[in-house]
Order: structure tokens, then sequence, then C-alpha cells
């Protein structure tokens, strides 16, 4: 419970309809000018704090929305780009034949090649569909 020096004395001057809607909920059991003051005002304060922090932090959400769908969209380009190669490349290739080792080596060959390539590019952060680089390619 609080005691008496822990308040602060304060003089209001509120609109005569304020006046008299607060002045009809003090007359009700328990209640007091002073208790409801306290707590609208509670609520108020606690409501703008709260608009406060969501004002100072929309901003930075917003880009991060932005961000993401950017990411959404690339993924998405992406994923269609090998859906549509794979397709491609199946309907033009002929199936190697079950007894073809040279073929299935030159394959696995192949395959390791790419997969080296990959790792190299994604180690030095270098990008294949990066824009046109100064030389030209």
């Amino acid at each position: 419970m609080e005691k008496a020096k822990d308040k602060v004395r304060h003089q209001l001057f509120l609109p005569r309809h304020l006046s008299d809607r607060l002045a009809a909920l003090a007359t009700r059991p328990g209640a007091s000018k002073s208790s409801i003051l306290v707590d609208a005002l509670t609520a108020w304060l606690n409501r703008r704090g709260a608009s406060d922090l969501e004002d100072r932090f929309a901003i930075r959400l917003d880009r991060l929305t932005q961000a993401i769908g950017r990411v959404d969209r690339d993924t998405y380009l992406l994923l269609e780009t090998l859906a549509l190669f794979i397709r491609f490349e199946l309907a033009i290739q002929t199936p190697l034949a079950e007894n073809d080792q040279a073929g299935r080596a030159l394959g696995a060959k192949r395959f390791e090649a790419f997969v080296t390539q990959v790792a190299r590019q994604v180690s030095t952060g270098r990008r294949t569909l990066a824009a046109k680089t100064d030389d030209g390619e």
C-alpha cells in the first residue's frame, strides 16, 4: 500500500463533461477520483510506451520483411530455373546403357568437377549470375 508521503499532489483542469463523468464513476463503491485517474494515466502511459517501441522497430521490421521477400523471390527463381534445367537435360540426354562403364566413369568425373567448382565459387564468394564484370564476362 502506498503511503501518503509517496504521493504527489497535482492540480488538474478538466473539461466539464469529463469532470462530470469522473464524478459519476467516483460514486461507485471502492472508487475515488484519484484511483480512477491513476489507473487511466497508467494505462495511457503503458500504451504510449508500447507505441513508441512499435514506432522504433517498425522501420527495421519493414526492412527485414522486404529482405525476406527478396530472398523468397530469389529462391523461387533459382528453384524454377533448376527444375527447368533438369527437365531439359532429362529430355535431351539419352540414358546410359547398363554396361557402359566408360560413360558412367565420365559422368562421375564430370559430377566431381561440378561439385568442386560449386565449392570453389561458394568459398570465394563469387557468383556466376552476378552482374557483368569489367572484362565483359
